[in-house]
């Protein structure tokens, strides 16, 4: 048993059709938006402040693509409370009270703009925590939450790579409508990050380009989103593996103020349905190089 046994349980959820259509995975890592009372007792800031760093709806925005023979993975957990798009240990010093084990990464690009494995601040730059936690917890979560997480998904890419030869994650985030910095440019409808054309093969990134661009979105590719541990980890196009983030606008399918699903909610599901079928569609050996599947 662990503290998380009665709010997070599941923790996350994976919901595999009974048959496969394609080896495509939708995976849905920061709408979670189950916050254990212990989180929101030590947290400086109230829930919706907290709520800012979701990326809300997306689970549902995607959850009728099972019914299509595509699994979907969603996880109940916020991305405020532990962010499973980071490697396994990048923390902060300046968080905790304590030595962090010599093998955490404190010095990473995330870590530095407060957003590690255990985030120090939600995604508008607010702190979280009132006071240092201690490195005992953090390692609780990772361990509780983070690392089964992995394990899951891994099983289901190894399952579809096995079986298919090749596997397609399809990483699916949303982002505000308005950058941080008053000097960035209108954010366009969908972002598609495919870490500068390393993770998956060009003809994926192309695809959801021309399906979405032909449904009206605009499209910007790997700035300001190209992807983060997810995309960057579980991409690997030379042994039949590509991962794909796609950052949704979320004024486009919600109200970011009220956090509501707007009037567009069940076109952009229809919209992540036509996604889903266009890929579904690309011949296996297009995708290569190809892996045998095994006997």
């Amino acid at each position: 048993m662990t503290q998380f046994d009665g709010e997070l349980s599941p923790p996350f959820e994976i919901v595999e059709p009974a048959t496969w259509r394609a080896p495509i995975i939708f995976n849905s890592p920061h709408s979670g938006s189950v916050y254990p009372a212990e989180f929101l007792n030590a947290a400086r800031i109230d829930l919706t402040s907290l709520r800012r760093s979701e990326d809300s709806f997306m689970d549902e925005l995607i959850g009728g693509l099972s019914d299509r023979g595509f699994p979907t993975v969603r996880v109940h957990f916020p991305r405020s409370y532990v962010d499973v798009n980071r490697e396994p240990y990048e923390l902060d010093p300046r968080m905790f009270s304590g030595r962090l084990p010599s093998f955490a990464n404190t010095r990473s690009m995330r870590v530095a703009g407060g957003l590690g494995t255990i985030p120090r601040v939600v995604g508008d730059g607010q702190e979280i925590y009132r006071e240092r936690l201690s490195v005992d917890d953090a390692l609780g979560r990772i361990e509780a939450l983070y690392k089964p997480y992995h394990r899951a998904l891994r099983r289901l890419i190894n399952k579809a790579h096995q079986a298919f030869g090749t596997v397609i994650v399809v990483d699916c985030h949303s982002m505000p409508s308005v950058g941080v910095s008053r000097d960035e440019p209108r954010r366009p409808d969908l972002v598609i990050g495919d870490r500068y054309g390393t993770s998956c093969t060009p003809l994926l990134a192309d695809t959801v380009e021309e399906t979405m661009s032909a449904l009206g979105y605009s499209i910007g590719r790997n700035k300001p989103y190209a992807g983060g541990f997810i995309t960057e980890h579980y991409g690997n196009p030379a042994s039949g593996l590509h991962a794909v983030q796609l950052e949704l606008n979320r004024a486009i399918y919600m109200d970011e103020r009220r956090r509501e699903r707007g009037p567009r909610f069940a076109q952009v599901m229809a919209d992540f349905a036509a996604i889903a079928d266009a890929l579904a569609a690309l011949p296996l050996g297009d995708l290569g190089p190809f892996q045998a599947a095994a006997e």
